[in-house]
């Protein structure tokens, strides 16, 4: 196919990879080192008929590059690339396939599974090695041109110490809320209704954390069974943001630009959930949609004895290669262009144990590492690692390097266990204290360490006092998926029941381990809906359910509502007692110039823990001194002195309030009142005053003054 537009061609830059639209025209740079010739092709409006094929004239440092004239915002376009189809060399070019640009800001069209999609014959005996003629071009969506617009944003900038994160799926959280128009449902206009983003602010979360909202396709797998891969962990395109989240899809972009502005309007961090680990194209048998068809050789790990082969260290058939020069640049070209034209506040990375790892396995000075560490932009917003993968070495919870922050996972476990009575304070202890034992090394912060009790994997909250097995029989799976290691506990009925005993200890339940989420030092991580009780009707793998199964309901029932006011009591409290979220990691270790004991484990009988004590009570106290030091300049600090008590036994515990120099306790907390709000605040004891601590629950007590700043330099003996 000629064009029309060859007279006006000229070689363009190389410098910006992409469509980039500038002087009435088009720069088009694509990078392949392996690649014989590259071939931009234009669409007309409808995605339907190739219009131009122009070949990129110029080749500079690996990048095909070229300036196309008369060509404007709006204009939809692919890439053929040419070169050698040896898939036991690891080549796969394939020119009958149109590539989608991986640089691309938007796309339009859905992709539509066909035989012609993929490089090699369907069906054929030689599997991956035959090679399709066929062209793909009429089932995949087509990249748009975009005009780069400067943006500017106003950021909360919440520090790592204030911050409470909001785990949430963008579609999700509105599809069935009354109070979003019905055709805005599902929607990034929906959710950036005021009214609805200033109530999740008055939860007292400051950072909102969506589920992947980069450009994602449904695989083969779900799409034949009629289900879709509803949480987006198979992205392919790493700039544009998911069209069929957008209320017109042909403005995802800017209705993603506004749902940012809008949270920044209420205080609301936003912070996304990336998946640069692997693509959707999946293993050797998989669609060439990008970046196998573009250079499949530089973008994937490789087998090194049969490069036919992928590494498969995501469990997902391919392996972002992350050593290579041109994919680090391509992640973080993505990471800064979501952070400066987006407006986003940071990213949780998915399997990020990939991202650092070298050919040698793991390492915490990683190049990619090392990238975001010196980068002007990126070294300043949060970033935070899901700090394992199924490959070797691949689990590195408390490894990754000073700047970055990580999913804590043992907190999760061991929370879990020692409310359903199979942990012991021992194992809770450390916890409690943003897990030292893992980060407290290399001047790293307790904001470190992220400390959820669920996430979207898994049960919800709920779940986890109702089931004791998965029940994920609509994944169509034989209900096989999803991990059996739930650390969960009904109480005597699978599921739900009428049993008011039963439903007062699990309600009790969900308060207990919100509680210990939101106490502990570290960063606590909540998942949209555990505030009110939220179930998947224990479903803990519903990535691919688009349903109501995965929905939020909003008929919240009258113990659902005073769970949400419990949450918002709690995290009032955090954030009004700085002690509760230092950036310091607390020790047991008594100052002796300050004369302060940061930190005291007391036994229900008042005094303080002794070894022994370890290994039998389920119930005792963490005291903290609000006279410790608040940095590395050895002064005392001016904040309260707090107890916080945890009963994990099931039956009451007379609990004797310890003795400290000076003062009276007054009651905050007590997960066994939870109407109370801040009524309760007006009981106050005497020092040695024996409560009776209801079995499972936990208490927030602060040392208090008998005359107004009597007691402030009173700590515990």
């Amino acid at each position: 196919m000629s064009s029309s537009r060859q007279k006006g061609l000229q070689e363009g830059s190389p410098n910006r990879l992409g469509a980039m639209f500038e002087n009435d025209g088009v720069n088009f740079a694509v990078f392949s080192a392996h690649a014989k010739a590259v071939e931009v092709c234009l669409f007309e409006d409808d995605g339907v008929r190739e219009t131009d094929r122009i070949r990129l004239p110029e080749y500079t440092d690996h990048v095909f590059h070229g300036w196309v004239p008369d060509l404007k915002p709006g204009q939809l376009y692919g890439y053929r690339v040419h070169g050698p189809y040896e898939p036991d060399e690891g080549h796969r070019f394939n020119p009958n396939k149109l590539l989608l640009d991986p640089y691309a800001r938007a796309f339009q069209g859905d992709l539509k599974w066909d035989p012609s999609l993929f490089g090699y014959e369907l069906g054929h005996a030689d599997k991956d090695l035959s090679f399709s003629a066929t062209d793909s071009a009429p089932f995949v969506p087509k990249a748009i041109i975009i005009d780069p617009t400067p943006q500017l944003f106003d950021h909360p900038n919440t520090s790592w110490t204030d911050t409470v994160i909001y785990e949430m799926h963008v579609r999700g959280y509105t599809k069935l809320h009354p109070d979003v128009p019905e055709k805005l449902r599902g929607t990034y206009a929906g959710l950036s209704n005021p009214e609805l983003l200033k109530s999740i602010r008055e939860l007292g979360v400051t950072a909102v954390e969506f589920l992947p909202v980069q450009s994602f396709v449904n695989s083969k797998f779900l799409a034949d069974k009629g289900l879709s891969n509803y949480w987006g962990y198979n992205t392919i395109g790493f700039f544009s943001p998911e069209s069929h989240y957008a209320s017109d899809p042909y403005s995802a972009t800017q209705e993603f630009r506004a749902l940012v502005r809008a949270c920044h309007e209420v205080g609301l961090e936003v912070i996304l959930d990336v998946v640069y680990n692997h693509t959707a194209e999946g293993n050797e048998l998989g669609p060439t949609l990008s970046f196998r068809g573009l250079d499949n050789i530089s973008y994937y790990r490789l087998m090194p004895d049969s490069k036919r082969h992928y590494i498969n260290e995501t469990g997902t058939g391919n392996t972002f290669s992350l050593t290579h020069l041109n994919c680090i640049r391509f992640v973080a070209d993505s990471l800064r262009y979501w952070v400066e034209e987006m407006g986003v506040d940071g990213f949780r990375f998915d399997l990020a144990t990939i991202l650092a790892r070298e050919e040698d396995g793991f390492h915490n000075d990683s190049t990619f590492l090392r990238v975001c560490q010196q980068d002007p932009i990126l070294s300043h917003v949060k970033l935070i690692a899901e700090p394992w993968d199924v490959g070797p070495g691949g689990y590195q919870v408390g490894n990754f390097p000073p700047g970055w922050a990580e999913w804590n996972d043992v907190f999760r476990d061991t929370t879990r266990d020692f409310w359903r009575g199979k942990a012991k304070s021992a194992e809770l202890a450390p916890r409690l204290l943003a897990s030292p034992d893992r980060f407290n090394h290399s001047g790293r912060r307790t904001w470190a360490c992220v400390n959820f009790v669920t996430a979207h994997d898994g049960f919800t909250l709920m779940d986890c006092v109702s089931y004791n097995e998965r029940h994920n029989e609509a994944n169509g799976e034989d209900g096989k998926d999803g991990s059996p290691d739930n650390r969960s506990y009904n109480y005597g009925v699978e599921g739900p029941t009428d049993d008011p005993d039963i439903n007062a200890v699990r309600w009790r339940q969900c308060r207990n381990m919100l509680s210990t989420l939101l106490l502990s030092q570290g960063t606590p991580m909540i998942v949209a809906g555990d505030e009110f009780g939220r179930t998947q009707q224990g479903n803990n793998n519903a990535y691919c359910q688009d349903s109501e199964i995965s929905w939020l309901h909003w008929d919240i029932s009258d113990e659902g509502r005073r769970l949400q006011s419990f949450v918002k009591r709690l995290t009032e409290l955090r954030h009004r007692y700085p002690i509760l979220h230092r950036s310091r990691f607390l020790t047991e270790a008594y100052n002796k110039e300050l004369d302060v004991q940061e930190l005291s484990w007391v036994t229900a009988t008042g005094g303080l823990m002794m070894p022994e004590d370890w290994q039998h009570d389920q119930c005792f106290g963490l005291m903290i001194d609000g006279r410790s030091q608040r940095s590395g300049i050895v002064r005392r600090g001016s904040d309260a002195t707090v107890l916080i008590v945890f009963n994990g036994w099931k039956d009451s515990v007379p609990f004797i309030l310890p003795e400290t120099n000076e003062g009276r306790w007054k009651l905050l907390l007590d997960t066994n009142q939870p109407d109370a709000g801040a009524e309760i605040e007006k009981e106050v004891f005497e020092q040695k005053f024996e409560y009776t601590v209801t079995g499972h629950s936990v208490l927030l007590l602060e040392l208090i003054c008998r005359d107004e700043g009597e007691c402030r330099d009173g700590g515990a003996n």
